[in-house]
């Protein structure tokens, strides 16, 4: 008797060559049903509708076609089982042996921010209760969800028989594929809807196995959604992305994202911003009139951190900018654009990584972000709303002059991106000094006051916490520190206002902290 193959498929890609393999070299006969029956029929490819195999028509405006005793028998009847193979006689069922079937777009659907009715009729039903039973019963059955398995299980057919290993390596696929489609309904509901949900269910492919994690004994593996953020970054040049520089990429995006992306730039404002950033921690930032003149000024603040760092534009990048960065070593290089010239500037540093990353290809706002721990995972919203200066108080007698203001706003929307406790000393919109990930305040502050040195003077500082001593402005003024940013919120602030007072410091209260952990 020739084997039986059902199919039923959304995505049509390269099913007529594959059903006609089937037929002409293995003598399947194939058993299929509405849009897809017509499809292999047109192709001249023999095949028996469902309806006719059930001898039960299609209802309810096709929502059930397949949710048939003779179609689930045929497939989860066990071939060896005494009970099941009288049950087959007793039923009169055929045998299934394939099951290739994919579901309905309902991804693609809700990506058109289709209406809810249009949503919930591309919820599949009978292909999803196909797969499940053909991947409980894959000893017996082996069943395809994707065009790219068809060549595989040619070649696997052709060598004489289909292994239990392989048809569990099928099953496995399969539960995943419908996984992820529920997941997909779900989390569409939950949006919709507004519903909190008790369980956290997220989907991602595998895009990539990495060479290795953190550290070269790692095993380190790449998941993510497909044309979105890094997996939609065109890699221009360069290594193969590793784990770290993923991590650093994505601290160094997020950081020159709060000066606007794709910028086209005005010379007569400062719109072109720059971060360098190594393990985590912008260690120069600048906006500037040029992307080249941004650069500039981010690696004046710590040329020597910057060595095998990673450098952010918002904006393209041209070939004056590229010379500038040609000097120096760097992991990785990414911005919306690059020049022709630039690109052949930079081609002959092999190694580096350059990276265009498009407006279009970043996520929406207001996403979660993750960590795990032990045994679970914290889950909170992205810290991507934008300060409102509308909410900043002047504290002190002496208010901030209008540049002092620039670079009060500049300095704290760096020090959002630095690791807790955070110190930034920002002059002329650039950063000269920078004290990141420190157990106390005012030890953070001295490494970002020591490196500017005698660049404090007429200089900001942003903290990224509220001080719960006088004691950070105290050193402040010893450098020559005009005006403080701070969240405020502190038992003792009043000490550190009238500290300021008496050395004639300017203090903004945000109402607002930015902790990084």
């Amino acid at each position: 008797m020739s084997p039986l193959a059902l199919v039923s498929v959304s995505d049509k890609k390269n099913i007529i060559q594959f059903c006609k393999e089937l037929v002409e070299k293995f003598n399947y006969k194939i058993l299929s049903s509405g849009g897809t029956a017509k499809h292999l029929m047109d192709a001249k490819i023999p095949v028996v509708k469902v309806s006719d195999f059930t001898n039960s028509p299609e209802i309810l405006g096709g929502r059930v076609k397949t949710l048939h005793p003779k179609i689930h028998g045929g497939i989860l009847a066990k071939r060896t089982d005494n009970e099941h193979k009288k049950d087959i006689l007793e039923n009169q069922l055929e045998l299934i042996d394939l099951v290739v079937v994919n579901l309905y777009p309902f991804k693609k659907t809700i990506e058109k921010e289709s209406k809810w009715e249009d949503a919930i009729e591309n919820i599949d039903i009978g292909g999803p209760s196909m797969i499940r039973s053909a991947a409980k019963n894959h000893k017996d059955v082996s069943v395809l969800v994707d065009p790219s398995q068809y060549q595989e299980f040619l070649e696997e057919s052709k060598k004489g028989g289909l292994n239990e290993s392989y048809k569990a390596k099928l099953a496995f696929e399969a539960f995943q594929h419908t996984a992820d489609y529920d997941t997909a309904i779900s989390n569409w509901i939950s949006k919709e809807k507004s519903l909190q949900s008790s369980k956290y269910i997220k989907s991602y492919p595998l895009i990539k196995t990495l060479r290795y994690g953190e550290n070269p004994h790692q095993k380190a593996f790449w998941y993510g959604l497909n044309k979105i953020g890094w997996n939609a970054a065109e890699q221009l040049q360069g290594k193969e992305l590793s784990y770290n520089n993923l991590l650093d990429l994505e601290s160094a995006l997020s950081t020159v994202l709060e000066f606007g992306y794709e910028q086209k730039g005005d010379i007569s404002t400062n719109t072109y911003a720059s971060i360098i950033l190594k393990h985590n921690n912008p260690c120069g930032a600048s906006i500037s009139n040029s992307s080249s003149q941004a650069f500039l000024n981010a690696l004046e603040c710590d040329s020597v951190s910057a060595f095998g760092g990673i450098v952010a534009f918002n904006s393209n990048v041209d070939s004056k900018t590229a010379i500038n960065l040609k000097d120096i070593f760097l992991e990785c290089v990414v911005a919306p654009s690059f020049d022709k010239e630039a690109l052949e500037i930079l081609r002959i540093k092999k190694n580096l990584r350059i990276l265009k990353l498009t407006k279009d290809a970043l996520p929406k706002k207001n996403q979660n972000s993750n960590k795990s721990i032990m045994g679970g995972l914290l889950v909170q919203e992205n810290n991507d709303n934008d300060d409102k200066t509308e909410s900043w108080i002047s504290v002190t007698k002496k208010n901030p002059s209008n540049q002092m203001n620039l670079d009060l706003n500049f300095a704290w929307k760096i020090c959002k991106h630095v690791k807790s406790n955070a110190i930034v000393i920002a002059k002329d919109q650039k950063t000269i000094g920078i004290g990141a990930g420190q157990m106390n305040r005012v030890g953070a502050a001295k490494i970002a006051l020591t490196a500017a040195k005698e660049s404090c003077s007429e200089a900001v500082l942003a903290s990224d916490g509220f001080f719960p001593f006088s004691d950070t402005v105290e050193l402040a003024n010893e450098y020559g520190i005009k005006a403080i940013i701070q969240p405020g919120g502190s038992l003792r602030d009043q000490e550190s206002i009238d500290m300021c007072d008496s050395k004639g410091i300017s203090m903004v209260f945000t109402q607002k902290r930015h902790f990084l952990h």
